[in-house]
């Protein structure tokens, strides 16, 4: 929507990316503002949401999931690129898959030291405190299987049976480890990964004809399916 401006002052910041995380993120709502409601959209990653309540496990989601945030609500949140986080969590991606719980529901007592030590900082310090957190854990963890780049950039570009082909596996063991990995059979990611690249595309002003043809869509008509199934409304809405 142009002219739109997201209340919560919405804002990305960098994180290493040895932790397996693509960014932290804040967001607030001014305790004068009206609640809000933020429509998040499939992308495959997986977030660790801090608030007043404690840390919040934020599976891959298969279709648009509300958000709610109350005035005076302040969120920091790590996420965690597509197949990283598993490892990280101690749990399959697919046990989490669609998921809001909390964090100690996996973590037990260590979820709950690392909220009191978000909550213990400095607001501009927390997402420093949670990234830290986040990252000392990745550091004990198992490796994520050697499998998700691969995954990620066959699916980006070929079949589900190119891919599976390409990497010597059968359909039914590349399922397997994209359900532990990603949360979604390859199929599912295909078409999330698909969709984010749309967006990217569309946001950056291409037509969405070219959008269609250069994300991958068998025309403009599958384009605007795919988005209504997975984002619950039009791609112009989304923009």
């Amino acid at each position: 929507m142009q002219g739109y401006v997201n209340p919560t002052g919405y804002r990305e910041l960098p994180a290493p990316r040895r932790s397996g995380l693509v960014c932290s993120w804040t967001a607030a709502l001014p305790p004068d503002a009206a609640p809000f409601v933020q429509r998040v959209l499939p992308d495959g990653c997986v977030d660790l949401i801090w608030s007043d309540a404690g840390i919040l496990l934020a599976g891959p989601d298969t279709g648009p999931m509300p958000a709610a945030m109350r005035p005076g609500d302040a969120v920091v949140a790590v996420r965690f690129a597509p197949g990283l986080a598993p490892p990280v969590l101690g749990v399959p991606a697919d046990a989490v898959r669609d998921g809001r719980l909390p964090l100690r529901e996996v973590w037990g007592a260590d979820a709950d030291r690392l909220a009191a030590e978000v909550a213990a900082a400095v607001p501009d310090a927390r997402p420093g405190v949670l990234v830290a957190g986040v990252t000392a854990r990745a550091a004990r963890a198992a490796p994520s299987d050697p499998l998700v780049p691969a995954v990620v950039s066959g699916l980006a570009r070929s079949s589900v049976r190119a891919v599976s082909d390409a990497l010597g596996l059968g359909e039914r063991q590349l399922r397997r480890r994209s359900l532990a990995a990603f949360g979604y059979g390859p199929k599912t990611l295909q078409r999330v990964l698909r969709f984010q690249r749309a967006l990217r595309l569309a946001r950056a002003g291409r037509p969405l004809a070219d959008v269609a043809l250069a994300a991958g869509y068998a025309d403009q008509a599958h384009l605007a399916h795919e988005v209504r199934d997975l984002a619950g409304e039009p791609i112009r809405g989304l923009l």
